[in-house]
């Protein structure tokens, strides 16, 4: 279940609050979070109702080695038990994440045919093994931590950071679950939820969405487009990303506060950075925290001398680029991080030398930067659209951004007002105002979470979250899952589907399984020829992944709605 769809925010999160808050008046509060738990469970299963039975074998191997372990009194057994837990968790990622990607390798490498096996990646999977890992090294370190199995389960499953964080510490959720005055609404926060979950959908829905549309418009023009336009390209995902990423925290954060329950910042400004040491304590700080504390101190940290310390932080980025997915690109990513993050260390004193200004330009380029590499499906493809940028010369902004923000609902309203040949112009003026203020935004303005901290409830703040909900309900079709689904969960591959499938610029198509109510929308996917289309979904099967036993998909043009048929 998305954040951004009508079943979560008309059906799902109403019964969710009402049910728990009613619960917990009857002073029930065992039974509050045994209802929250099965609802956050509802919330993981919608997606694939085999997801249920991974998360729920997972929950049970790690309670019940946590167990044991507070059980043991031999700190020899306990360190057993502590490194089979950990050995499970990570081999049970490797197998739904990693696999496949083994194989493939393995193929290309020694020239040998082993087949994958196609494995359908469970949603968040990254997400709550090491958030499990987390609280079974904090068992280790101290008893105290160990909860009851309800708050556990609750602690593991809690729907608004369940599917791609914040990684949430034991220390930080389970004492708020505990806490019977949390058990009642807390209007303030209300308000505040409201607020912040608000601020996010528009972000994600209202802004990303769009930019989502520009970019996979470029990355399907590599070959084609001058500098400029790939520059745009470029510029449209560092965007994308930011205020995806931000209007997810923002949601969760939100949605934590309507539950009476604070969730760690997990995004902060980060293209604000001066450096880039300095963007990764601003951007996705609960999985930096992870890396620094369960995997950096543990290794050595910087107690071992200069060189291991370097060696240490380049590892914890390598692990990072293999966390984000199973794709070299994503590794180079990690790789190219640590590489920056090194040279920042040991050239400090003459970095901190430069006005802030400059390090920050040079820390937002080199961001940038690497992105084309995080969204390329390869690295062949990143190196062809840098070389590109380099090489194809300056031009005007392409037509076919131009014709993307045309077709958008809210610009064919405004063109009503324009004049026929003023239009082109007007939507030339209006991409480009818009690309400069969403920048503009992204370095002067305060973020979401610092306006909730200083929120205090008044009737123009409302208005505005009630606009914004609104506004944003009415902008949602089809499905547009986060972009960090794709990379932590790969929610049935889209994002990989649109790398692979992606020849040229096309009207937007709905793919539907016949025997069943799941709905996969594709921005500029298809091309206009169906039976290029046709060939291209038999020919890459696995770009289209099977919903559950489903075998027939019709495909709908959202602009003619004629639709067709393909069977697999």
């Amino acid at each position: 279940m998305l954040f951004n769809s009508y079943i979560f925010i008309l059906i799902f999160l109403p019964i969710a609050i009402l049910g728990y808050y009613l619960i917990n008046k009857t002073q029930r509060y065992h039974l509050g979070l045994l209802f929250l738990a099965v609802m956050s469970l509802w919330f993981y299963a919608y997606f694939n109702l085999s997801y249920l039975k991974i998360i729920l074998i997972s929950v049970c191997i790690n309670y019940t080695m946590s167990f044991l372990l507070v059980k043991c009194s031999k700190t020899s057994y306990k360190k057993w038990i502590l490194g089979s837990d950990i050995i499970c968790n990570l081999a049970i990622l490797f197998y739904y994440k990693y696999f496949d990607f083994f194989i493939e390798n393995i193929n290309q490498l020694f020239k040998t045919e082993y087949h994958t096996l196609e494995i359908l990646l469970p949603l968040g999977i990254s997400f709550f093994t090491f958030q499990q890992i987390s609280y079974i090294v904090d068992c280790y370190r101290d008893n105290d931590n160990f909860c009851a199995p309800i708050e556990y389960i609750a602690y593991v499953t809690f729907f608004p950071q369940l599917v791609a964080g914040p990684i949430v510490l034991h220390s930080e959720l389970v004492p708020q679950l505990q806490d019977r005055k949390r058990k009642k609404i807390d209007y303030s926060y209300m308000a505040k939820g409201v607020y912040s979950f608000a601020l996010g959908l528009a972000k994600k829905v209202l802004i990303a969405d769009t930019l989502s549309l520009f970019v996979n418009q470029g990355y399907s023009q590599i070959k084609y487009y001058d500098s400029t336009n790939l520059l745009i390209t470029s510029l449209c995902y560092t965007l994308q990303i930011y205020f995806d990423f931000s209007g997810y925290s923002d949601m969760a954060i939100g949605l934590g506060y309507l539950f009476h329950i604070d969730l760690p910042c997990n995004f902060h400004s980060p293209y604000k950075s001066a450096t880039i040491g300095e963007f990764w304590k601003r951007w996705h700080m609960t999985l930096t925290r992870f890396f620094t504390q369960y995997v950096y101190i543990p290794m050595g940290g910087n107690r071992k001398g200069k060189i291991r310390t370097q060696i240490n932080r380049f590892l914890v980025f390598l692990f990072s680029g293999i966390w984000h997915g199973a794709n070299w690109t994503f590794i180079l990513w990690g790789v190219l991080h640590g590489i920056a993050v090194i040279f920042d260390d040991c050239f400090e004193k003459y970095i901190k030398k430069i006005p802030k200004w400059i390090t920050g330009a040079l820390t937002f380029l080199f961001v940038n930067f690497t992105w084309i590499y995080f969204r390329a499906s390869s690295i062949r493809e990143a190196n062809q659209f840098i070389r590109n940028i380099f090489t194809r010369g300056f031009g005007g902004i392409s037509k076919d951004f131009i014709d993307i923000l045309g077709q958008q609902t809210e610009m064919r309203i405004i063109l009503n007002l324009v004049p026929d040949a003023g239009q082109e112009m007007f939507l030339l003026l209006f991409f480009a105002v818009m690309l400069v203020l969403l920048l503009l935004s992204v370095f002067l303005t305060k973020n979401t979470q610092e306006k909730v901290r200083v929120f205090t409830f008044s009737g123009r703040k409302m208005a505005v979250s009630l606009i914004l909900l609104v506004w944003s309900i009415l902008s949602f079709s089809g499905v547009s899952e986060f972009l960090y689904f794709n990379f932590y969960a790969s929610f049935y591959g889209k994002e990989k589907r649109e790398k692979m499938v992606s020849k040229i610029h096309s009207p937007v198509y709905t793919v539907a399984a016949d025997s069943c109510s799941d709905h996969y929308r594709y921005g500029s996917v298809f091309p206009l020829s169906w039976p290029d289309c046709r060939n291209l979904l038999s020919a890459k099967r696995r770009t289209i992944y099977e919903s559950g036993n489903c075998k027939e998909f019709s495909v709908q043009c959202c602009n003619c709605r004629n639709k067709y048929d393909e069977k697999f």
